[in-house]
């Protein structure tokens, strides 16, 4: 770990991605509560959900492109302005198209933000460095979580959403300060591709990601705990305000106290974990993630104390990481790096169409069935996804899903 932040070009990016992170997380916990306080429909507000995810669908081939062509550093700096400039309108308590039209054009800055800065890691640290870079990224990625919501959820209660709005500016200002200046990189950049179409381009990257015997059941398993994060990312909203009577500020401390465990999990990524194979940490954090929300659900039934589902809420951002984690390695030792960012925006836009039915499918059906049932389901298909992983491919023994193949190093 401290080698790793020794490295000063990773180390302002870790910077960087934790105020931008910080950022994000105000906005993913303020909007969705807006929404629904002024619709009082989780159809509704599973809408700006949607909304919010379909431009990454839309716009994988471009950003993946993208990702490839353009220096990387250049793409996040730029990308960090637009999100800064397309957020402007929320400072004046818009109507709920506004805020629609804001999500949707804040996805789409994001759907290139996500491949670039993923596909830089390895140009910082080397490929076999990539697993303990990731769980360091979750370190950032969870405290964010925490601040972010928190302050997303606090500040919309206190003062609404323009509060909100002063404070994620200024988040966002200081991240893309910190990534004016370009990197120097330890790793050998990836070689110039050559400048074919657009879609043809991003098809080969399609074609590597289906043909990838190494990650055909990764992309699986992927399918399944996205379509799970769209259940609860609707559910969720509705969980703490109606079935635990929770407030907004609540709302952002449940969701953002997860960072807690995302915290622990991102320092053992990146000390004991490292050289864990990123199929295992897939398979049994989707497990883990499943049990637990299964557990937290049915608490509902015998208690509604706030506290207790702090540590429980806590608790539940280890595996979460672990996931996240174990399908970024996978991908990012897998792929050519000269591929790596059309891959990993399809990978985003799968994540993104499987998140958005996940999402659709809970507003359709939380009117009927209640939100209990569905997030019983949105629980059991964590735990599909976990078995998915951790069952030995034919022909391979279970020692083989443990064992660490080291990718060759890249470092010049």
């Amino acid at each position: 770990m401290k080698q790793l932040l020794g490295v000063p070009a990773f180390a302002r990016l870790w910077v960087a991605a934790f105020f931008g992170e910080t950022a994000e997380w105000m906005l993913q916990v303020a909007l969705p509560i807006y929404v629904f306080q002024r619709t009082g429909s989780a159809a509704t507000t599973a809408l700006s959900i949607v909304l919010g995810l379909l431009p990454a669908v839309l716009l994988s081939p471009v950003a993946g492109v993208v990702a490839d062509r353009w220096n990387r550093r250049a793409v996040l700096f730029g990308v960090c302005l637009g999100l800064a400039v397309v957020a402007l309108p929320l400072l004046a308590e818009p109507g709920v198209t506004v805020v629609y039209a804001v999500m949707a054009a804040q996805a789409a800055l994001a759907s290139v933000f996500e491949p670039a800065r993923n596909a830089l890691v390895p140009e910082l640290v080397g490929v076999a460095d990539v697993t303990a870079a990731n769980g360091l990224m979750s370190v950032n990625g969870s405290v964010a979580r925490l601040a972010g919501g928190w302050a997303g959820g606090a500040l919309l209660g206190f003062g609404g959403l323009p509060d909100v709005m002063i404070g994620y500016l200024a988040v966002l200002a200081v991240a893309a300060a910190l990534l004016a200046k370009p990197f120097r990189r330890v790793a050998a950049p990836a070689p110039a591709p050559v400048r074919e179409p657009v879609v043809r381009a991003w098809l080969d990257g399609l074609r590597e990601l289906t043909h990838n015997r190494r990650l055909r059941r990764t992309g699986l398993a992927l399918v399944f705990t996205s379509l799970a994060q769209g259940m609860f990312l609707v559910l969720f909203v509705v969980y703490v305000l109606d079935v635990l009577g929770g407030s907004e500020a609540d709302t952002g401390l449940l969701r953002g106290v997860q960072a807690i465990g995302g915290l622990a999990a991102g320092f053992a990524l990146a000390t004991v974990a490292r050289r864990v194979a990123p199929a295992a940490l897939l398979g049994w954090g989707a497990l883990a993630l499943g049990l637990l929300s299964a557990a937290i659900w049915n608490l509902s039934l015998v208690t509604t104390a706030l506290g207790l589902y702090v540590g429980l809420f806590a608790l539940a951002g280890a595996p979460g990481v672990v996931v996240g984690a174990g399908v970024l390695s996978e991908i990012q030792r897998a792929v050519a790096p000269q591929r790596a960012g059309r891959v990993l925006s399809t990978t985003f836009a799968a994540v993104a169409t499987c998140t958005t039915a996940g999402a659709l499918l809970a507003g359709a059906l939380v009117a009927t069935t209640g939100p209990a049932v569905l997030l019983n389901v949105q629980a059991a298909v964590y735990v599909l996804a976990g078995v998915l992983m951790l069952v030995p491919r034919r022909g391979c023994t279970r020692q083989l899903v443990w064992r660490y193949r080291a990718a060759p190093s890249v470092k010049s």
